[in-house]
């Protein structure tokens, strides 16, 4: 897998860093605008606002984590986020996740999302939960030391690291520096939907997945935020059942919901707009430089541009392991393309991932009415 050192582009991190502009994922987007539309409406409340949502934020302080050891951040206009979907066990994610609450976490969805420079484009990079990487050795929020390990799962660097390791695993894969780290919990998913009002999408064929709670007829349907939750996790009711079907279906998703989100009539209802950004604000985990209310409102302006149509969703390139089937390989060259092009802040070549792993759930799910309007 590439390092630092095989991509002279980026640099061990020596001098400063940039300042936090703006990022380009579906959670990240609803809360800049729900934050930006408080600042505009609160009006004499503001005060009272401000301090609410940003009671809300939980942030972590993945510079303090992982130290100077790290891939420079390269300053040409770009940025790079990883976003993570929590797969937690506890509290009011054991319902929505659909399993036991023994206090466990894992990254049931992982992103690693490009900003080009001007921020009016986007590549997004998934990368399947199963995939055997080197995990390198990486330090929990206890203080614990957790020695490197080869052909780890990646979702492994989550629940023996948390947030820290899961950026270190990435940006060990990448030779990219991570500029944001973003978490989605199940709950704050699923409530964050219903906030919405629910989405817009169309099946091409029938989805029935008892392990998800998950059953819908061929046709359109508005998604609320129960039935949302179960797409973007469902994999035995569609396709082949793999970890690569299920991120075609999140990548539809995603490019359905933010199509959608500009419709929501959210800026014209002062409580509607409370509500969402009240729900958004307990929904993410952030890395310290957006922990904050005033921070999250700076990507807004930098958001107005970029929609479904502006984005290039690919899944990192795999190929499937041979002594497992449940289990995916990177597939190194190919790969690197892809995070070549990214580094020097170019679009991610079709050649990176010819001939690669892909599930077959693609054209399972297709954008609703809304989006298919733009």
């Amino acid at each position: 897998m590439p390092d630092s050192d095989s991509n002279p582009g980026r640099r061990r991190a020596k001098g400063r860093r940039r300042k936090p502009r703006s990022a380009g994922s579906k959670a990240l987007r609803v809360v800049a605008w729900s934050a930006a539309g408080v600042v505009v409406l609160g009006g004499t409340g503001l005060g009272y606002v401000y301090f609410k949502l940003n009671g809300n934020l939980k942030s972590v302080d993945i510079n303090a984590a992982l130290g100077t050891d790290r891939p420079d951040d390269v300053d040409n206009g770009s940025q790079d986020i990883l976003v993570l979907g929590s797969d937690s066990r506890a509290g009011a994610n054991r319902k929505a996740g659909g399993g036991t609450d023994d206090g466990s976490a894992r990254s049931d969805t992982a992103m690693v999302v490009h900003l080009y420079k001007g921020h009016k484009k986007a590549s997004i990079v998934s990368i399947p939960r199963d995939t055997l990487i080197d995990r390198p050795e990486c330090t929990d929020a206890d203080g614990t030391v957790h020695p490197a390990v080869h052909q780890a799962m990646f979702n492994s660097a989550y629940s023996t690291g948390g947030a820290a390791c899961a950026v270190k695993t990435v940006e060990s894969m990448s030779g990219i520096r991570m500029d944001h780290y973003v978490e989605v919990d199940f709950a704050g998913f699923q409530k964050l939907i219903d906030d919405l009002g629910g989405v817009e999408v169309t099946t091409g064929k029938p989805i029935d997945d008892p392990d998800s709670h998950l059953k819908l007829d061929a046709g359109t349907h508005r998604l609320d935020g129960e039935q949302s939750l179960g797409l973007v996790r469902t994999r035995h009711g569609v396709g082949d059942g793999s970890d690569l079907g299920r991120i075609q279906l999140q990548q539809a998703f995603m490019k359905a919901l933010m199509d959608q989100v500009k419709h929501v009539g959210v800026f014209t209802s002062p409580k509607k707009l409370y509500d969402l950004a009240d729900t958004a604000t307990k929904t993410v985990t952030t890395d310290s430089d957006l922990g904050s209310v005033t921070e999250l409102t700076a990507f807004a302006d930098g958001l107005k541009g970029l929609g479904s149509h502006a984005m290039n969703m690919v899944t990192l390139p795999v190929q499937y392991d041979p002594a497992d089937a449940n289990r995916v390989l990177v597939d190194k060259d190919k790969s690197e393309l892809v995070w070549k092009a990214l580094g020097a802040d170019r679009p991610v070549p079709r050649s990176a991932t010819a001939d690669t792993a892909t599930g077959t759930a693609d054209g399972v799910v297709r954008q609703g009415s809304a989006g298919s309007r733009e």
